[in-house]
């Protein structure tokens, strides 16, 4: 629940646009071979947008075709890989030249990461999570925001629990997911004032994702790879078990609604949970869990104490 008491899946703002909304309106969707981008583009189509369905390889499109094909939604697939800036350019650069017009980014492009815990891992692999799951989000924003300021249009991102709490053994996905947080938290009201709106979609357990598994076989691995953290990493594992995680998920087609919602609505929040249960987890720690009372102080240091 919001702290208004409204229910969290309605936390993507009130004053929803009408059905035809979305017709004409350009959206880029990163990461859409699997999981919530590839839902999210399948439900942004579906809905009236122009969908530009992005990954990184092309020869990993057949799962996203396919939904696209049995849901009856036209996609604009093309690749991007949001860790070269060559390719970032080029695909921002190519929807502006066929399109016209960006009217709508969501940056959903991300990797998981289970490692030994930091005295374990390696520099590499630390920098290898944040160059996808922090700068690769970065980079595209940068990107496209002189269309989204041209269209006065959405940047939505795709956020986590973990952004706001911290996970053992996630360590290096949290602090990627954090600075995520930090930054667009930072860029919305900036952004508002120059008629850009900013969101953070935040879902909780997304089982259909692979985000948050852990099969047998890493399990193994990184027990193995933990040295002394070894003991410490199966308590973690017991405690995961015992959370009832699968009861609190949800599949990605319902994020995906969520995401879609948030583009429509007419004043979205800038935080949003995408169901009960993550705005519950949240508020363990945020007494703002949607984000409006940072926000609505943040627009008073930059004199734009009316934007939205």
């Amino acid at each position: 629940m919001r702290a208004d008491g409204e229910p969290a899946v309605r936390a993507n703002g009130d004053g929803a646009d009408g059905d035809g909304a979305a017709r004409g309106r350009v959206v880029l969707i990163t990461g859409t071979s699997s999981g919530i981008g590839l839902a999210t583009a399948v439900a942004a189509a579906r809905s009236g947008f122009t969908t530009v369905a992005t990954l990184r390889d092309p020869a990993r499109a057949g799962a996203l075709t396919a939904a696209a094909a049995r849901a009856g939604a036209s996609l604009d697939i093309r690749p991007l890989d949001v860790t070269d800036p060559a390719s970032v350019a080029a695909c921002v650069d190519g929807v502006a030249e066929t399109h016209g017009r960006l009217d709508a980014v969501v940056n959903n492009a991300g990797i998981s990461n289970f490692d030994p815990t930091l005295e374990m891992s390696t520099m590499d692999a630390l920098r290898a999570n944040l160059e996808v799951n922090f700068f690769g989000v970065i980079a595209v924003s940068r990107a496209a925001l002189p269309l989204l300021r041209a269209s006065g249009g959405r940047l939505v991102t795709i956020g986590s629990v973990h952004g706001i709490v911290g996970q053992p053994f996630n360590e290096a996905y949290c602090a990627a997911k954090f600075a995520v947080e930090g930054f667009m938290e930072s860029l919305a009201p900036v952004a508002a004032a120059h008629g850009v709106r900013v969101s953070v979609v935040v879902p909780g357990f997304v089982p259909d994702t692979g985000f948050g598994v852990f099969p047998d076989i890493n399990r193994r691995t990184i027990a193995a790879a933990s040295g002394p953290y070894a003991p410490t990493f199966a308590d973690y594992l017991a405690w995961v078990g015992g959370q009832g995680w699968e009861a609190a998920g949800q599949p990605a087609r319902e994020v995906a609604e969520v995401v879609v919602r948030t583009l429509r609505a007419e004043r979205p929040a800038f935080r949003v949970p995408t169901n009960d249960w993550a705005a519950e987890y949240l508020e363990q720690k945020l007494a703002d869990p949607d984000g409006t009372a940072v926000q609505t102080l943040a627009r008073t240091w930059i004199g734009r104490p009316d934007a939205s």
